[in-house]
């Protein structure tokens, strides 16, 4: 039986949603091994200009323990 742990991390882009998305799942596998999937809880844009500048997610991030 496996055991898995929740964490909740935000991560950015300045080129799409997506490119937000992997980044963060990319990063989180760095510490967090076992990722086994992960919910887009928000998103969110910061504008300039009339455009937008930044895409931003906030995850929660599933990951199995070890034994």
């Amino acid at each position: 039986m496996s055991v898995a742990k929740v964490t909740e991390i935000t991560a950015a882009s300045t080129t799409s949603i997506e490119d937000a998305i992997s980044t963060g799942i990319a990063r989180a596998d760095k510490t967090l091994k076992g990722i086994k999937g992960a919910w887009v809880q928000q998103i969110t844009v910061e504008c300039d200009g009339g455009k937008v500048s930044e895409w931003r997610v906030n995850m929660k991030v599933s990951f199995v323990l070890n034994d």
